[in-house]
């Protein structure tokens, strides 16, 4: 328990200096949590040896060390932190809300800003919405404010405004957004997914391992042996005169194509009545073949963004691979392991079939680069038949 006191002197009430809330009120203030954690960590130091602080010199103490951090805008926000008619915000649908710096600055990561680029303009944002002092302004009118910033911004500039109004026009159309994201066993396709739905907001996600289990479930292993399979080990069922005649790398791609196509039947299930719903959805999963997206995928005005995950370096591979059975105790990475070989060769084909339809290929290094790839190709595609002006999108 912290030795520390914080004293409210208007209710005569006591509570324990806590570092966790002290950090979401920064953060909440526009600071990323790596600063508000490293200035709550700095402000505990400060005031541990003292048994009682109130809740004004707790206040003094923290903007002292904002403006230390020449962190202007965050002083402000963090001082009207508890009159929140000042930062209220109407939606589209008419309801109100709190406009939340940490909350905008995603949305700005989203047409692929860096953090420290997407804070910089939060941080002016911010700023502005408190000079205008007017409660209830519209998120239309924030993104109209956000879209000068950008263009008037030195580092940014026209281009990043483009690619705002590109997205908010799309955010704003009501369109369902599908993310078809493919890639062998260990390259990641499960964390992205599920980092890309956090971001997008996306609640709806489906992975076809999971389609692939409902459906042994369905159909016993002596009617559809293959299905039974991993994927990279599916060739083990083909027929015998494909077993005699082919090498061992077309009988793993053919195995795989084989379960690929019955799996096809549920993903497209999935996809339509997502589409039917006007609800955005992904699906990850290594049965995502490039050249079977015109056979599931019925005509609608969705967003489709289909992308193929690779990791370049076997060993890199490997250790992702490994990594497995540390992360996720219950999928046995020894099983990946043994057939690593079968696992690469099932990469080389899939990467080759992405290339051949032009399905794009995103090497994952790093996951904050591999959103922003996905949400640069994404905002490219919308880019190509986009016309609309400024004022028809934020007016």
């Amino acid at each position: 328990m912290s030795k520390v006191l914080v004293e409210n002197p208007e209710d005569q009430t006591q509570t324990p200096f806590l570092r966790g809330i002290l950090t979401r009120s920064l953060q909440k203030s526009g600071l990323t949590f790596n600063q508000a954690h490293e200035l709550a960590n700095t402000i505990r130091d400060e005031v541990d040896d003292k048994p009682l602080v109130t809740t004004l010199d707790l206040e003094h103490i923290v903007v002292k060390h904002l403006k230390k951090a020449k962190a202007e805008n965050a002083v402000a926000l963090y001082e009207n932190r508890n009159m929140p008619y000042m930062l209220q915000i109407e939606t589209d649908n008419g309801q109100f809300a709190a406009f939340s710096p940490s909350r905008y600055r995603v949305d700005l990561e989203t047409i692929g800003l860096t953090s420290d680029e997407a804070l910089s303009i939060v941080d002016e944002l911010s700023a502005h919405l408190l000079r205008r002092n007017k409660p209830g302004v519209t998120t239309k009118y924030i993104a109209k404010i956000t879209y000068r910033l950008l263009r008037k911004s030195e580092d940014l500039g026209s281009k990043v405004a483009y690619r705002w109004m590109v997205w908010r026009d799309f955010v704003n159309s009501g369109r369902p957004l599908l993310f078809l994201i493919g890639g062998t066993a260990g390259c990641g396709k499960s964390t992205i997914a599920t980092g890309l739905a956090s971001r997008l907001e996306i609640a709806r996600m489906q992975s076809t391992d999971m389609l692939r289990e409902v459906m042994r479930t369905m159909i016993p292993q002596q009617v559809e042996p293959i299905l039974h399979k991993s994927s990279y080990s599916a060739w083990q069922e083909l027929p015998d005169e494909i077993q005699e005649t082919e090498e061992k790398g077309k009988r793993i791609f053919q195995g795989y194509c084989r379960q690929a196509e019955i799996l096809s039947v549920a993903i497209k299930a999935v996809i339509n009545r997502a589409l039917h719903e006007r609800v955005s959805v992904i699906v990850e999963g290594v049965h995502f073949h490039p050249s079977i997206i015109k056979n599931i995928i019925e005509p609608s005005d969705a967003l489709v963004v289909p992308v193929m995950l690779a990791v370049l370096k076997k060993k890199n591979l490997q250790s992702r691979i490994k990594g497995r059975s540390t992360d996720v105790p219950q999928r046995r990475a020894e099983r990946y392991i043994e057939h690593f070989d079968s696992i690469w060769k099932l990469q080389t084909y899939l990467l080759s079939e992405a290339d051949q339809t032009d399905v794009p290929i995103i090497i994952n290094t790093d996951r904050d680069d591999v959103f922003r790839e996905i949400m640069l190709h994404t905002i490219d595609k919308l880019s190509e038949d986009f016309d609309k002006t400024p004022e028809q999108v934020f007016d």
